[in-house]
């Protein structure tokens, strides 16, 4: 079957940019559906990080030599392309973390345990990665704050006409997914900022599987912080993003001290930098900021709109097929979902379709996908995500579809 091209948008260009696609595994042509998990690099990103460790390696900040102006330079030019692709806030406003998962953390524990009361309340949904739960949990067990959670449909949608009763004079705080990580379902957050900020709460949005299927604008959103990471863009591991309105930021206390967060260092006190410096204590991770920074720039070269049409396309026709293959059971139905397909198998564990699938050369993901309060929703142990990207294309949906035919054959 020949990949088709979709709209204006040229796949086969696209791949050509990705060298580990043009490998075999398991003697098949390699089909990556496991996107969520983390979305694999464009030569340019290889590069740039490449590019870095050859020519400009130095630690940042305070050097008096070349190469520390060169690698200061470009981390920091890295800080201003994020700004710009988060709509044009300003650099301060963006910290580097390790990730999302830092970055939650961040929050949580700065704003969290400065601001934070006995009774007061955080609202979570029930979709959440365990990295938007954990650390309210434990910022709620410090300070005495409760956890309230807004329900998820039997589509997989959240139910908002819960949400008015859960949010009240005590909520704090509103941390939510824009898109589930699990379900690839997309919640309309600008509603629930809306919605929180009319009841005086802020609002976290964990944007990991956002950033990656359409442009963000998180002032559009009126986001109070604005969470993601790099390797879920295209970008390196071990980096990722926290965006922060600046007032916040300015009263939030340091969280982690040490090295490059400080203004003066005594025996007798510590005064503190600015943001976002404030809270990048220690060496930052620099090659992954340059890195994030090559994916942002190369994926602002694509046609997003286009882009997504095309994995739109995609997810519907691996919709359709799933619903053909008896003993498949999808997990999550809204037809508006970004890139992710779930299922279960009425004859199988997750794991197992997994590595029958691996054995065909099909890499997809099985499991809770760090979401157990949401498999318990749907009373499943996990489920076999498929999860797609724009280099995906029509013939390895239907080579997918045709290896989870023949995976069930021998699960029957």
């Amino acid at each position: 079957m020949n990949t088709r091209v979709i709209g204006q948008f040229d796949v086969e260009a696209v791949r050509a940019a990705f060298p580990i696609l043009r490998q075999e595994v398991n003697g098949h042509p390699l089909v990556y559906f496991d996107n969520a998990a983390s979305m694999q690099k464009p030569e340019a990103v290889i590069e740039a990080v490449a590019g870095y460790y050859r020519r400009d390696h130095s630690n940042v900040h305070r050097g008096a030599h070349a190469l520390a102006n060169r690698a200061t330079e470009a981390l920091e030019g890295a800080r201003e392309r994020v700004a710009a692709f988060l709509g044009g806030v300003a650099r301060e406003e963006v910290l580097w973390t390790r990730g999302t998962t830092e970055s939650i953390n961040l929050v949580a524990n700065s704003w969290g345990r400065a601001n934070l009361r006995p009774g007061d309340e955080i609202v979570l949904t029930a979709m959440e990665h365990h990295a938007n739960i954990v650390p309210w949990q434990m910022v709620a067990e410090a300070t005495g704050a409760r956890i309230l959670v807004l329900p998820v449909t039997e589509a997989g949608t959240l139910d908002l006409d819960a949400l008015p009763a859960l949010l009240g004079e005590r909520t704090r705080l509103v941390a939510v997914a824009q898109v589930s990580n699990a379900l690839g379902t997309v919640n309309p957050v600008a509603d629930i900022i809306r919605l929180a900020h009319a009841a005086g709460a802020l609002v976290l949005v964990d944007g990991a599987q956002a950033v990656n299927h359409f442009a963000v604008d998180v002032r559009a959103l009126d986001a109070d912080f604005y969470a993601f990471s790099g390797h879920k863009l295209f970008g390196p591991t071990g980096i990722g993003v926290l965006y922060g309105r600046r007032a916040l930021l300015d009263a939030m206390p340091p969280w982690q001290g040490g090295g490059e967060m400080i203004e003066r260092v005594s025996f007798a006190g510590t005064t503190y930098a600015e943001v976002p410096w404030r809270f990048e204590a220690g060496t930052p991770h620099i090659a992954g900021a340059i890195g994030l920074g090559a994916a942002i720039e190369w994926l602002q070269e694509q046609d997003r709109e286009a882009a997504a049409a095309h994995e739109r396309a995609l997810l519907e026709r691996l919709d359709a097929g799933l619903e053909t293959i008896a003993g498949v059971r999808r997990i999550g139905t809204d037809p508006a979902r970004a890139g992710i397909a779930s299922f279960v198998v009425e004859s199988g564990h997750p794991t197992d379709v997994g590595l029958l699938l691996d054995q065909q050369g099909v890499a997809v993901r099985a499991g809770h996908h760090c979401a157990m309060p949401l498999m318990e929703r749907f009373g499943v142990p996990g489920t076999v995500r498929a999860s797609l990207a724009l280099y995906n294309t029509a013939a390895e949906v239907e080579r997918f579809l045709q290896a989870l035919d023949k995976a069930m054959g021998f699960l029957r």
